[in-house]
């Protein structure tokens, strides 16, 4: 059974920093491309980032985070990590991991879930 629980979210003031972890269960995070995806509610959910499995580990950005946020993983302890700074009041949502399929456009790409298991989320409040 393939199980997310992400962490380390909080409130912190704008320019903050605040680094997600998301643990995997039931699937090896190293084989798949796996993401961080948040929500605001009222709004859909939203791929914020992904990186590809395999030995290269390509990262992929929405625009509103390049610069700012960085993806890594662990494949030995099968996690995925999300490194955010220069955080912004826009950036509060709840944040989930789950495996991503990253679709190419002409000079854009889409970052979406693969399917529909998630964990719980973390929450992300940027606010002075």
């Amino acid at each position: 059974q393939v199980q997310f629980v992400e962490s380390g979210g909080g409130l912190v003031r704008p320019g903050g920093s605040l680094r997600l972890s998301c643990a995997a269960s039931g699937l090896k995070v190293g084989d798949l491309t796996m993401g961080w995806f948040r929500q605001v509610p009222g709004k859909e959910r939203e791929g914020v980032s992904c990186i590809s499995g395999g030995r290269v580990g390509y990262t992929y950005y929405v625009d509103s985070v390049k610069g700012r946020f960085t993806i890594s993983r662990d494949n030995g302890e099968n996690a995925v990590y999300l490194q955010m700074n220069s955080l912004k009041p826009e950036d509060t949502a709840v944040y989930y991991c789950a495996v991503c399929t990253v679709r190419m456009g002409p000079g854009t790409q889409t970052l979406i879930a693969t399917d529909d298991r998630w964990g719980q989320g973390t929450q992300v409040t940027v606010s002075s």
